[in-house]
């Protein structure tokens, strides 16, 4: 299991944007789309972040109709995140604060973008909870875990958290470290795109001031 101080410098959470490292790009044709920046409809909660859907021409584009690792640029600032299935065949990205400032976008601007998967997948943050199951788990289990590529810990992990309740997240980590104890490298039957389990899906956005 990877020590939670490589963690520290590599990490950052799913969907959410970082700066520019040195992970290397693939040789592959930059993508480039604009879209609106939007605003998570209210859920009573505090909300710091904002988020676009990529137009699908765009996310046809993508190697992958789940989870995608992507660098380039937005409203030219260097940036690299990861994509999230829409559960519909697209993608979605989650801009923090952090990005949304430095590019000086607002809700209800258009954001140009211009994108590339990554050649190296970067390695995904393990939720607390699962890090602590792993930890008390057979030996075996985090010997499997720490031998799997970042693409299949980050296939564990999104099943996981595509758990709608709590309880079926409990019950997925037990799952998850029984399966990997007895060899499995990846959930059995996980649908990575959300298209079959509807398991996946975009933020409602708030409605935008005309």
């Amino acid at each position: 299991m990877p020590s939670s101080k490589s963690r520290t410098s590599r990490e950052s959470k799913p969907g959410s944007p970082r700066a520019l490292g040195n992970s290397k790009t693939a040789p592959t044709e930059k993508i480039h789309f604009t879209a609106t920046l939007l605003r998570p409809a209210n859920t009573g909660k505090t909300i710091d972040w904002t988020f676009l859907k990529l137009p699908k021409p765009a996310s046809a584009k993508l190697p992958s109709r789940g989870m995608n690792s992507v660098e380039g640029t937005f409203n030219g600032i260097a940036f690299h995140a990861t994509l999230e299935p829409d559960g519909d065949g697209g993608h979605w990205l989650k801009v923090d604060r952090t990005l949304r400032e430095a590019t000086g976008a607002e809700p209800g601007d258009v954001a140009s973008l211009e994108i590339a998967p990554t050649a190296e997948e970067p390695e995904p943050a393990a939720p607390a909870d699962l890090q602590k199951a792993l930890a008390a788990a057979d030996p075996k289990a985090r010997a499997i875990w720490a031998d799997i590529t970042p693409m299949a810990r980050r296939d564990w992990i999104q099943w996981i958290e595509s758990a709608k309740q709590e309880k079926t997240r409990v019950k997925r980590i037990a799952s998850g470290c029984d399966m990997l104890a007895k060899g499995k490298r990846r959930p059995c039957c996980f649908d990575r795109s959300g298209m079959y389990a509807k398991s996946m899906s975009c933020p409602v956005a708030d409605e935008m001031p005309t």
